[in-house]
C-alpha cells in the first residue's frame, strides 16, 4: 500500500469519528448511550418534593462500565429522588487523577490504584469491585461477520503491525473455512489512558515476548500501529464505519452495537468468545488481595475466555457531608445486590456471590470527618 493510501485511509477514518459518535445515539436502544447522555438526571425530578433534601454525588471515570453505572443511577434516582448522581465516562486515567486531586466525590477504573496513588489521598481510599466483564476484538470485514479466530501468535503480530493484510497466510490457516479479502488491517486503538486498553495490552503481554519486550502494558502504551481514537464509544464507531478495521472494546460496547467480535485463543489453546459462561469462569480465576485489588492476564480455566476484568469503584474514606457518604454507601450497596441483574441484558456478568460481598463489607470503611 502506498503512503498517499494510507494517509488518506487513516484522514477517512479520524474524520468519520463525529458524525460516527452521533449514530451511536441512535443505536443504543433500552441501555443509555455514554456519549449521548453523560449527566444522569442533572435536574430534580419535577415531583420531588420541594422541601426534600438534595444530595449531589459526582463521578467520573472509566468508559468500561458505563453502560451499566448510568442504568443504575438512573434507576436508583427515580425511586430516591432526593438523590442525583451524575458520571462522566472520560476513561480510567482521567477518573484516577481526578479522584486522587479530590474534584469527584467518586471514580471508576479497570486498572486498581497502586500502592503509591494511595498512599496520596489523605482522606484515605476504599476499592470496590463493582462490574465484571470482558474486553473483546472487534472487526469489520466485508463478508465476515462471524466464525473468526485469532490465535495467541497471531493477534500480537496483527497488533505490532507485522500482519498487514487479513488474507495473509497465517490468517488463513487458521480460518480455512473463512473467504478472508486481500484488504489493508487497519489497526484501531485508544487514545485517552484507559482501563479497557491495560487488560487487552495485560493479555498481549502475557501472550507474546516481542510484544512484551516492544510494547508492555498499562493505561497507556507506545503503540506500534494504527489509529488513536477516544473512548470506547470512538472505537466502535470506527468499527462500524471502516471497511478492514480491528479494535478492542468493551462486550457491552459490542453487544448493544452488533459488532463482529472474534474468538480468541485461550491459555488452554481453545478459541472462545465471550458468552456468560466464558467470561464468567476466567472471572473466577481472579484472586484479590484483602484491599480487593487483582487481575489475572491470561486465565487458564478450561473454556474460559482470556480477557476478563473487573472494574472498581475509587470511594474516600471521609466525606465531608455524612449524607453524602451515607448515599454513596446506599446507591453502591444497591448496585451490588439489586443492581447486578442488569448487566446481564447490558453486556457484563454478575459479580461471584462471594465478591459481592466483600464489596458491601468494604462500604463499611466509608464515612464522613470527625468534628
Amino acid at each position: 500500500m502506498s503512503f498517499r493510501s494510507v494517509s488518506s485511509r487513516r484522514k477517512f477514518l479520524l474524520m468519520s469519528s463525529f458524525p460516527l459518535a452521533i449514530a451511536l445515539k441512535a443505536c443504543q436502544g433500552k441501555p443509555p448511550d455514554p456519549k449521548a447522555s453523560e449527566t444522569v438526571d442533572s435536574k430534580p425530578p419535577t415531583n420531588a418534593s420541594a422541601t426534600s433534601p438534595q444530595i449531589s454525588l459526582y463521578g467520573a471515570g472509566a468508559t468500561f462500565p458505563s453502560f451499566l453505572y448510568l442504568r443504575w443511577f438512573k434507576d436508583y434516582n427515580t425511586q430516591n429522588p432526593n438523590v442525583q448522581i451524575s458520571y462522566q465516562p472520560v476513561g480510567s486515567a482521567a477518573g484516577i487523577q481526578q479522584f486522587l486531586s479530590g474534584t469527584v466525590d467518586f471514580g471508576a477504573t479497570e486498572f486498581a490504584l497502586t500502592d503509591s496513588e494511595i498512599a496520596k489521598v489523605a482522606r484515605g481510599t476504599v476499592l470496590i469491585p463493582s462490574v465484571a466483564g470482558s474486553v473483546v476484538v472487534v472487526y469489520n470485514i466485508p463478508g465476515v461477520k462471524t466464525g473468526l479466530k485469532l490465535s495467541r501468535k497471531v493477534l500480537p503480530s496483527i497488533f505490532l503491525g507485522k500482519i498487514k493484510k487479513w488474507n495473509d497466510p497465517e490468517i488463513v490457516a487458521l480460518n480455512p473455512n473463512v473467504t478472508l479479502p486481500d484488504l489493508p488491517i487497519t489497526v484501531i486503538h485508544r487514545s485517552d489512558g484507559s482501563g479497557t486498553t491495560a487488560a487487552f495490552t495485560a493479555y498481549l503481554n502475557a501472550i507474546s515476548p516481542e510484544w512484551q519486550s516492544s510494547v508492555g502494558t498499562g493505561l497507556n502504551v507506545a503503540w506500534q500501529t494504527g489509529v488513536a481514537i477516544k473512548d470506547n464509544a470512538g472505537v466502535s464507531a470506527q468499527i462500524q464505519q471502516g471497511e478492514g478495521v480491528i479494535g478492542y472494546v468493551e462486550y457491552a460496547f459490542a453487544k448493544q452495537l452488533q459488532l463482529a467480535t472474534a474468538a480468541l485463543e485461550n491459555k488452554a489453546g481453545q478459541f472462545a468468545i465471550p458468552t456468560e459462561n466464558a467470561t464468567t469462569k476466567a472471572i473466577a480465576t481472579i484472586k484479590l488481595s484483602e484491599d480487593l485489588r487483582g487481575s489475572n492476564a491470561d486465565p487458564d480455566a478450561v473454556d474460559a475466555y482470556p480477557i476478563v476484568t473487573y472494574s472498581w469503584v475509587l470511594a474516600y474514606q471521609q466525606y465531608d457531608d455524612p449524607k453524602q457518604a451515607q448515599a454513596l454507601k446506599d446507591v453502591l450497596k444497591w448496585g451490588l445486590t439489586k443492581g447486578q441483574a442488569m448487566g446481564l441484558e447490558l453486556g457484563y456478568v454478575p459479580l461471584p456471590d462471594e465478591i459481592v460481598k466483600k464489596s458491601i463489607a468494604a462500604l463499611d470503611k466509608i464515612g464522613s470527618k470527625k468534628k
